[in-house]
């Protein structure tokens, strides 16, 4: 009898009026449609936060040039590695400390301090006069930032069931066009002075500054964004002492476990404790693939970046950041389009550990093309190069987009920040690997251009390749495994 009162406690919808959790629960009860001003927002938000990350890829190669560090250019890519990295490393250190502050305070406040982050460190960076500040400014930017973590969380609970994988969408959405037009920014308005020279004089401060520009633009875009999520609506659920319920819910029938609502520190006596993330398989396999997955996807954008813009005779194209910013423009275009219109359908069609796979797979011959795609010129090689860019984007984030399913439906909700965090930690590590390891093998490539075996920029891509064929492993089972309540 005493179990059966315990069910049903735990299965009985209550409402507390101070609630924020409680109130987006009622709104969404009462809400019909597609959630459009929520999508905006996730949207914008997450977005102010990914453009920083990449956004100094089509720049950094002439960056570390000026700061004369690197004794020989094929050094350059060694030295871009390290500031590329160190972003990921400062969020690898802090990531499980802004989970647990979102889970205890939040995700809105969590929220709020990564875009002011942005605004502050962002700009610093701009400014940096030597390799050291630049390596600070970059890291004190990931440590203060640990949005992405709570904000996956956020776009869970802030939707109705039927639309939480377009949520997710939208979170991966957003970051993958962050991460496409940030570089395209920076390949634009990095060296103004020598680009536009009627509009931007050698003696102004972006001429003194060259790549003072697009980290400007994008802190300004993070003040107006940081100034908006104050009006964000809180989703973590906190009952206090003197919380009341909502007389209007109190006498609700008994409803499935999945769509009842708990209190963060609603107490039932019996409760069986919580289960430890740790212990949480269907959590810690779908991380640990979300970590090669990252893996691989740092050292591509960082290798493609440095590809694109070294010269000829080291195996590159010999772009400008302008020509690298229109490829990555196309990208993020075609990327809207699919995550928002075709993603959603596929999941439902496919679920998201069969969509992971599939996508991973398709990378491999596209990546094994690259080398090839380099021996084309002209009109020729702008087509194919920009069919590959949107397509490899398209298939990783897509990837990413199934991961954060599978880590989000694996926990409650009160855990939800804590494992986003442990995530967010985990992936970062591998993450601060992958432009540092990315720089160091471009570095070694081209310096072996005449070997018998895999030469220049085929070695790169084969490299990619194992990385991404090792992703593609832990996709199957007994690795992988989707919860089932």
């Amino acid at each position: 009898m005493a179990a059966e009162e315990q069910k049903e406690a735990l299965l009985q919808k209550h409402y507390y009026e101070n609630c924020p959790g409680c109130r987006v629960k009622k709104l969404n009860e009462s809400r019909r449609g597609l959630p459009i001003r929520e999508l905006m927002s996730i949207w914008i938000v997450v977005l102010c936060n990914a453009l920083p990350i990449s956004s100094l890829f089509p720049f950094l190669y002439f960056m570390i040039r000026d700061f004369h560090i690197a004794a020989r250019e094929e050094d350059i890519g060694y030295y871009a590695g390290c500031v590329g990295c160190s972003f990921l490393f400062g969020r690898a250190l802090t990531s499980i400390f802004w989970g647990i502050v979102a889970d205890r305070y939040g995700r809105k406040p969590v929220i709020i301090m990564g875009t002011i982050a942005v605004v502050i460190f962002n700009t610093l960076f701009g400014l940096s006069v030597n390799f050291w500040m630049a390596i600070a400014t970059r890291f004190l930017l990931g440590s203060l930032n640990g949005l992405l973590g709570p904000i996956k969380a956020y776009a869970t609970e802030i939707f109705r069931e039927e639309y939480q994988a377009l949520g997710v969408s939208t979170v991966s959405t957003a970051w993958g066009i962050g991460l496409i037009i940030g570089p395209a920014l920076g390949g634009y308005l990095a060296q103004p002075a020598e680009k536009y020279p009627s509009i931007f004089s050698k003696e102004s401060v972006f001429g003194k500054f060259p790549y003072f520009l697009p980290c400007l633009t994008i802190s300004l875009f993070a003040l107006v964004v940081s100034i908006a999520t104050c009006w964000l609506p809180e989703t973590l659920h906190m009952y206090h002492d003197n919380s009341k319920l909502d007389e209007s819910r109190k006498d609700m029938g008994t409803a499935s476990l999945e769509s009842g609502v708990k209190c963060k520190t609603q107490q039932v006596e019996g409760k069986a404790p919580k289960k430890s993330l740790f212990r949480n398989w269907p959590l810690m396999s779908a991380i640990l693939a979300y970590c090669i997955f990252s893996l691989h996807d740092m050292a591509y954008s960082e290798i493609f970046s440095l590809w694109a813009v070294s010269p000829r005779r080291l195996g590159g194209l010999s772009y400008t950041t302008e020509d690298v910013g229109t490829i990555l423009s196309i990208s993020g275009a075609g990327l809207l389009i699919f995550q928002t219109f075709l993603y959603p359908y596929l999941d439902r069609l496919l679920g998201p550990i069969l969509v992971a796979r599939i996508c991973g797979i398709l990378s491999i011959p596209l990546l094994s093309s690259y080398p090839f795609i380099a021996m084309l010129t002209g009109i020729g090689l702008s087509i194919v190069l920009n069919c590959a860019s949107v397509a490899k984007n398209v298939l990783s984030i897509s990837v990413f987009t199934s991961l954060f399913l599978l880590q989000n439906k694996a926990v409650d909700q009160d855990q939800r920040g804590a494992a986003n965090g442990i995530a967010m930690t985990a992936v970062s590590v591998f993450k601060a690997v992958g432009p540092a390891g990315g720089g160091a093998i471009f570095s070694w490539t081209q310096k072996r251009q005449d070997t018998a075996f895999l030469p220049g920029n085929q070695m790169i891509f084969f490299i990619l390749n194992v990385v991404m064929a090792i992703g593609v492993l832990m996709t199957f089972k007994p690795f992988l495994v989707e919860r089932r309540d």
